[in-house]
């Protein structure tokens, strides 16, 4: 485990626009730099690097943050494996510190696998090109299969020999042991003798992020009735099936550039499509879709297609569970090939284009794809046609309304209408299930003291316009986000004759007024620090947050799209004043302008309470009450500055 302090050396060393001019162009712009975004196609330049804050930000598809996040992002690497390119590219010596002995024993088990492995792929690589039954056999097989040169080496495939223990006596003269060996899954050990597990068969190495070999699937030619037609990896330390997904590797970037995963079933489904020039494309494994394999895509994109081969009615067992991928915020489509066809021969047969085009043209949303396949086989009876509406209910229910509040209401009004019952009516039934997993989360989160948050789905929603609707998860709370700002830019600074922004804040401020939660989850992170360590925060704890929700807000909050031309003082003879300089008048007027914010709250409670009141003693004191609200209103509009 890489040490703080070598952490902290690295961010300290890390020059970003240096970072980001290794991979993209960029142009100086003021006191910034500009580049065309790397993420996402564009003409007009929207990345924004301030290297005096040390973060980057484009203002067209909302990703920024520091040089290690710029990394993760543009590799798909984790936060370690950005630190540890930032420290090579700078040539810094990490320092690790001492972990636990159950974590090194686990360390040592995980790059025993890899070595091994890495073994193992070049053994079998080596026998299909070289060998000369891994040429007729395995090679065969594969040019049967319509694989290229190119294609075999990108997925680096191979075959074992039809010997019980050609790769055993390969492996233990290389001094691997048959413990390791049997652990890795790549031979099987017996009392009576020890043979190779993928014995006569083609070799599919599955990679991890990295490009390093995690396990094997392993294909047999002959046939066999006793024998399995796929042997993969057992799980061990490095493979973990439901963490794997076959191709990913070699399709993340396609993924991430495309915006859009194809999910398909079998390794050759998965390298015809890469050959034909489909590469945003990943298999299952036959495995049925986990949550650590969407959390793998999710990473990339929320844009999933599964492609499937089978008849539409073997498919509806499938369907239910693809629910955890409405539950993780994706936008499910489904894709059902012609009968016989595989994404393999379809491509193989048609070409790529025919391929995307009929993907774009068949594509329709999961939740139609279940309507339109129950209907079908409820037809008219009452209790299949039941059964259906409470299925397309719960799956409704899991779409999270504060982040797809549109898509919910879109299949909510769908699914009324073409199941043929009331809009009411069936809102009453996905609330049921929504009440139904808030009261589960309540049973298993039993150590949270306060209230979940009113998850239901309310009716009246249903009267007003979308918009509206997107309204009640979307305020913008720019009175708090303004005070945060200057908080995390400001805090150290002195204010107010007495002490800092900072201490102004935390005397002045109930931050359990704060409507946002994340304001407020800032606003306490700033206040530990500074009370734990004497210190207030720099800017770099909050873009180096391990909560990514902070990250990203701050990176929002202290980025600024447009910069003062130079050209001012240059052309014009006018200097501009330097934003720091004004920072007292700016503090004060983002405090007013919160308090004036909560003052018209109250005014309005002020006047709601007028109205039910009947008491002359009670209203003489709420009308003074008011006057005294408006007079402090008045001072503070006397005060806010107006931007």
């Amino acid at each position: 485990m890489i040490s703080n302090e070598s952490i902290q050396k690295v961010l300290n060393h890390t020059d970003i626009v240096e970072v980001i001019g290794h991979f993209i162009s960029v142009k100086k712009r003021g006191a910034n730099y500009i580049a065309n975004c790397p993420f996402h196609n564009e003409k007009t330049p929207s990345f924004n690097i301030n290297p005096a804050k040390g973060i980057f930000k484009c203002f067209g598809c909302g990703k920024g943050g520091d040089a290690v996040a710029f990394i993760e992002e543009h590799e798909k690497f984790s936060f370690v494996e950005a630190v540890r390119w930032l420290a090579d590219f700078y040539k810094i010596e990490l320092e690790e510190t001492a972990p636990s002995e159950s974590y090194v024993a686990q360390q040592q088990v995980e790059e025993s696998l890899r070595i091994v492995n890495e073994f193992a792929a070049n053994y079998f690589h080596d026998i299909l090109l070289q060998h000369e039954e891994g040429q007729n056999i395995g090679g065969s097989y594969f040019t049967e299969r319509g694989f290229t040169k190119d294609t075999i080496a990108k997925f680096r495939l191979g075959y074992s020999l039809d010997q019980w223990d050609a790769f055993v006596q390969a492996a233990t003269a290389k001094g691997y042991s048959p413990e390791l060996l049997e652990k890795a899954g790549l031979i099987k050990v017996k009392p009576e003798r020890t043979f190779d597990n993928y014995r006569g068969r083609v070799i599919f190495p599955i990679f991890g992020n990295t490009g390093k070999v995690l396990g094997f699937g392993a294909r047999i030619l002959k046939k066999n009735d006793k024998a399995p037609k796929y042997v993969n990896t057992p799980e061990n330390e490095l493979y973990v099936k439901n963490r794997v997904l076959y191709g990913l590797y070699q399709a993340r970037k396609a993924i991430n550039d495309k915006q859009e995963c194809y999910l398909v079933e079998g390794y050759t489904d998965v390298i015809s499509l890469h050959q034909a020039g489909i590469e945003n494309v990943v298999a299952s494994s036959g495995t049925s879709l986990t949550t650590g394999q969407l959390k793998l895509i999710g990473h990339l994109t929320k844009n999933l297609t599964i492609l499937y081969d089978g008849d539409a009615a073997g498919i509806k067992a499938a369907l239910r569970g693809l629910d955890m991928a409405l539950e993780e915020n994706f936008i499910v489509k489904l894709v059902l090939l012609p009968e016989g066809e595989d994404p393999d021969s379809f491509v193989q047969k048609n070409g790529s284009s025919a391929f995307e085009t009929y993907i774009k043209e068949q594509k329709k949303d999961v939740i139609d794809f279940m309507m339109e396949l129950g209907l079908k086989e409820a037809q008219n009876d009452p209790f299949k046609k039941s059964g259906l509406v409470n299925e397309i209910a719960e799956s409704i229910s899991k779409i999270d309304k504060t982040k797809n509040l549109g898509l919910q209401l879109h299949y909510i009004k769908e699914a009324a209408q073409k199941l043929g019952v009331e809009e009411e009516a069936f809102v009453g039934i996905v609330n049921n299930f929504i009440r139904d997993k808030v009261k589960q989360q309540q049973r298993t989160e039993a150590t949270k003291t306060t209230e979940p948050q009113d998850a239901y789905f309310n009716p009246d929603d249903l009267s007003v316009t979308q918009e509206a609707s997107l309204n009640l998860f979307q305020k913008e709370y720019k009175e708090e986000w303004q005070l945060i700002k200057m908080l995390i830019e400001y805090g150290s600074k002195p204010y107010a004759e007495t002490g800092t922004v900072a201490d102004y804040f935390y005397e002045n401020i109930d931050i359990a007024s704060f409507e946002n939660a994340l304001a407020h989850d800032i606003a306490m992170a700033y206040y530990q620090y500074w009370s734990e360590k004497k210190e207030h925060p720099a800017l770099q704890f909050f873009v180096n947050h391990p909560m990514k929700s902070i990250k990203e807000k701050v990176v929002d909050l202290i980025q600024v799209e447009h910069q003062p031309s130079e050209n001012w003082l240059k052309k014009f003879n006018i200097e501009l004043p330097i934003p720091e300089e004004l920072y007292e008048e700016d503090v004060k007027s983002s405090f007013a302008y919160f308090k004036l914010k909560l003052l018209k709250r109250y005014l309005l409670e002020n006047l709601e309470q007028l109205k039910n009141c009947t008491a002359p003693e009670e209203i003489e004191k709420l009308i003074r009450t008011n006057l005294l609200l408006k007079q402090q209103e008045k001072e503070l509009m006397n005060i806010v500055i107006v931007r």
